[in-house]
């Protein structure tokens, strides 16, 4: 790929940049928002110094990034009533540790399939169809994992 920074590799897309509407930035960690308009729930928590695999971690710092995963998909379940939320750690295209976290509805237009699915149909206004505008949305997840960020600093 590139050359190493400390914490950062020269080259890598989630090292050089956000990846996406940033929501919430800690020391470990980010959460940012896709912009996806047919999931438009879809956040992303993003480790912030370069490692490609959750077992490159140390113990502590593993059950710190679950914890915020948790935490988004918390504010998801209980502010849009998802009828499923997809969490996924791929990372094949960008080798940089970060958890997809997808709010999912029988409306979208890709279910039940995965989100890379190819889509069946296009649903008008995704966004207006969501129980919490997406500006409260980011505030609701950005103050769940703000608040694991003050637990974990004491």
């Amino acid at each position: 790929m590139g050359q190493r920074d400390p914490g950062r590799l020269v080259g890598c897309e989630l090292c050089m940049q956000d990846g996406g509407l940033l929501v919430h930035r800690g020391v470990k960690l980010r959460v940012i928002r896709a912009t996806e308009p047919e999931h438009p729930a879809f956040y992303r928590v993003v480790w912030n110094d370069h490692v490609a695999e959750w077992t490159d971690l140390p113990p502590a710092d593993r059950s710190h990034l679950m914890q915020a995963v948790a935490k988004v998909e918390t504010v998801l379940r209980e502010h849009l009533q998802p009828t499923k939320v997809n969490l996924a750690s791929l990372g094949n295209v960008v080798p940089h540790l970060h958890w997809h976290v997808i709010a999912r509805f029988d409306w979208d237009g890709r279910w039940p399939a995965p989100v890379w699915a190819p889509l069946r149909e296009s649903v008008p206004d995704a966004e207006a169809r969501l129980a919490v505008p997406l500006s409260a949305l980011d505030r609701l997840v950005a103050e769940a994992v703000r608040e694991l960020d003050l637990a974990t600093s004491l």
